[in-house]
């Protein structure tokens, strides 16, 4: 339906009165209708992609986790929150930690024992300014948001947060490359549009929706120039995610990497530099590494080795993707042009360029497609010395400030932790990920995924989306594992990976032991089991 017309449907007051436990049963509705149409819903979001689950060569590119992981994830967030809500009381973060005067660390994940187990040695915070403070959803002023679904993920997880921590009514206008799939989110999330709470508009209407006085915020996942146009048209306060540039510094370290250290985080970044075929806005793009650390060569050739013989190629399926790609390469003919399974899957070629300058076109332009490049900065190999340049590069040089990363091994870390602290308090990034990857604080729906940006102009994004225990005044987003940690996403398998995704998926639809159990035993059968490609 038209703009107007998908606003005149929704009854804000209505939903402002609406008690908690009728709350409750929507939420409930809404988890069934997940289990009910979830072979549905990733036929219709595969469909986009050109793959296929039951296709041996493509399966490990079927999105069934990310398809289904976000909105569900969110949904059964939502159900513990409003069983203490019933209760007359707000949850609570398992610890908050003073940094300095006026700055927090509150953790905030994992919260129960299922988060636990699922989450390993993972651990969540919230870096907050100013005393940590919670608003109880039920206590804030409604209205109407306007949420403007991204094309790269069919998954509108924001409208959750929108509903049932903001306390607004919903009209969702969805990306027009995943109409289809939003068909079928219609049908699960029909509780809603029948209560009034949710509504929808036309994939090109758009601009008619957001100059509609009636909006109280628009929430926006996408490019940044369409973002600053939207800002620019209307006085409606943008919450906004655009993606960026996102750095992985390489710590060099006290004592070297060993083997299998080496290999683990080849494969990490692997794995994280072809997600969703480069069309993930907190992929690692740009590797920051110091041009005098000894092991500085071995670890590009293990990073490449791991992109071009132990993880599988995944098809670039964005639009624009590969004129982008062609753009970069144009720019750096001299770049290795990296085939996995020698290229057997079209527009899989990943371009590693090595020693770009610190201020060029690599670094300031986010790729979206399979793109990495490598920046060497001339310090000491320590942390000492290596740590303050790399955040002085990253938060001067490269293209938006949505995500960053920090690899450090145990030993260095235990001698280094401070430095490694103040890295963290220094990277004006939304999420810092230490020893893990960016897009980790995107899947958990108690951190917050956005830019950390203040000014007019939009390049990764203004506020955030995520953040249900509901904190204010908050900066920024941790997550941290060990370095070794068993829990990284390793694409080694196509088989595994895409059975993982698929239990992963069936898990947050539905929480339970034997969801788990199930994840566990796939994972621990995965490590004995050779590559399928």
């Amino acid at each position: 339906m038209d703009a107007k017309l998908a606003i005149d449907c929704l009854q804000p007051g209505k939903w402002q009165n609406t008690p908690v436990n009728v709350r409750q049963d929507l939420l409930k509705q809404i988890q069934n209708n997940i289990v009910l149409y979830m072979d549905e819903l990733v036929v219709a979001d595969n469909k986009v992609r050109g793959v296929s689950p039951s296709d041996p060569a493509t399966r490990h590119m079927a999105g069934t986790a990310a398809t289904i992981s976000p909105i569900a994830s969110n949904v059964a967030a939502c159900i513990d929150i409003y069983k203490l809500l019933a209760k007359g009381q707000m949850p609570k973060p398992p610890s908050i930690k003073k940094i300095r005067d006026g700055l927090y660390d509150v953790r905030v994940a994992p919260l129960n024992t299922k988060d636990r187990m699922l989450a390993g040695d993972s651990k969540g915070f919230l870096r907050i300014k100013g005393e940590p403070r919670q608003v109880n959803p039920l206590d804030k002023e409604g209205g109407i948001i306007a949420v403007l679904g991204a094309g790269n993920y069919s998954s509108s997880f924001e409208l959750i947060r929108a509903l049932f921590i903001d306390n607004c009514v919903v009209v969702h206008k969805p990306h027009p490359m995943n109409a289809p799939s939003d068909k079928v989110w219609e049908k699960v999330l029909k509780p809603l549009t029948d209560h009034q709470a949710l509504s929808y508009c036309d994939p090109d209407g758009g601009e008619a929706l957001i100059r509609d006085t009636r909006l109280k915020k628009i929430y926006f996942t996408g490019g940044s120039p369409t973002a600053n146009a939207i800002k620019a048209s209307t006085p409606v306060e943008l919450v906004s995610e655009c993606g960026g540039n996102n750095p992985c510094m390489i710590v060099p370290g006290d004592r070297p990497w060993t083997e299998k250290e080496m290999h683990h985080q080849a494969l990490h970044i692997a794995t994280f530099a072809k997600l969703n075929g480069g069309a993930a806005c907190g992929r690692v793009q740009t590797l920051v590494t110091c041009r005098n650390w000894s092991q500085r060569r071995e670890f590009l050739d293990a990073v490449q080795t791991a992109i071009r013989d132990e993880t599988p190629g995944v098809t670039s399926y964005y639009p624009g993707s590969m004129e982008v790609w062609a753009e970069f390469n144009k720019h750096y003919p001299e770049a290795k042009i990296i085939q996995s399974e020698g290229g057997a899957l079209p527009n899989s070629d990943l371009l590693f360029i090595e020693d770009v300058e610190e201020d060029c076109y690599a670094t300031q332009r986010e790729a979206f497609c399979q793109v990495v490049d490598e920046v060497a900065l001339d310090t000491a190999p320590n942390a000492e010395a290596f740590l303050p340049s790399a955040v002085e590069f990253a938060n001067s040089k490269l293209h938006g400030t949505l995500g960053a990363s920090i690899l450090i091994d145990e030993d260095s870390k235990k001698v280094h932790g401070k430095h490694v602290d103040q890295a963290v308090t220094d990277l004006k990034y939304g999420a810092i990920a230490i020893n893990t990857m960016a897009p980790y604080a995107w899947l958990n729906p108690f951190l917050t995924w956005g830019g950390n940006e203040q000014g007019q102009e939009v390049v990764s994004g203004h506020g955030n989306f995520g953040n249900l225990l509901s904190f204010e005044n908050i900066e920024k987003s941790i997550i941290e594992t060990g370095f070794m940690s068993p829990g990284h996403m390793l694409l080694t398998n196509k088989e595994v990976f895409y059975k993982l995704s698929e239990q992963s998926a069936r898990y947050y639809a539905r929480p339970s032991w034997g969801g788990i159990g199930a994840m566990l035993m796939t994972l621990v059968a995965g490590k004995f089991k050779a590559k399928d490609f």
